[in-house]
């Protein structure tokens, strides 16, 4: 079974919520007569739970104190290298996968490919939404500190073996296409950690979190083979 470790920073949207659900409490409150507010400020009314890092208890807190808790949830540039590195990575992952369809051997290598492309697709136009929303790619390539080539990237194929690949049919493709694929694969997985321990938006930490549980599952798939 593959278990999802989630990082400290995945609670942060729990605190942030409680803590918009606390100003929204004192808006109302603010809102309403004298007798009310003052039963809401010296009452328990006011306050809320926020849940504590694993192993840790909950606290009680105030809405100040709620408020000043909310995560700052800025993306820093190793927020925008991953996600512009990220998808050429699972682009060359669709050349490759394009390629199995006329050349694998294997009718287990033509699903794998399959379920690849259609897992990383989506990944791609996810992370291309996440650049839009925000900056876009300019930015991205700016705070991510240069344009990357494939060379930046773990587990990427040189452009010798994609061309062996390419000129490589049954059994001789289903060998290559695992072994680069596994490569890949890692090469995505170290990516994704490194942006789990570096970056600070809790979306593209999401984004990297499910990288790492798909394409470890695909790796375990792929050496079953």
């Amino acid at each position: 079974m593959l278990i999802r470790t989630r990082s400290p920073r995945a609670l942060r949207p729990a605190v942030a919520a409680a803590a918009l659900a606390a100003l929204l409490a004192l808006g109302a409150c603010d809102s309403g007569d004298d007798e009310q507010k003052s039963e809401t400020r010296s009452g328990a009314t006011g306050q809320i739970v926020a849940p504590g890092k694993p192993g840790e208890k909950s606290r009680t807190l105030s809405p100040e104190e709620a408020a000043k808790e909310i995560p700052d949830n800025t993306p820093n540039s190793s927020d925008f290298g991953y996600a512009t590195m990220m998808i050429q990575h699972h682009s060359q992952a669709l050349v490759m996968t394009e390629l199995a369809p006329d050349r694998a051997g294997s009718s287990q290598i033509k699903r794998l490919a399959e379920r690849i492309a259609a897992s990383q697709k989506p990944e791609i136009g996810a992370m291309e939404g996440w650049l839009k929303i925000n900056g876009g790619e300019e930015k991205a390539k700016k705070e991510g500190g240069h344009d990357h080539g494939s060379m930046d990237m773990p587990g990427m194929a040189t452009e010798a073996q994609l061309a062996k690949l390419r000129a490589a049919k049954g059994k001789a493709f289903d060998d290559l296409f695992i072994n680069l694929m596994v490569t890949h694969h890692q090469g995505a997985v170290t990516m994704a950690t490194e942006a789990l321990s570096g970056g600070n938006n809790v979306q593209l930490e999401e984004m990297a979190s499910d990288v790492i549980a798909q394409q470890t599952s695909e790796i375990n798939r792929m050496r079953s083979l």
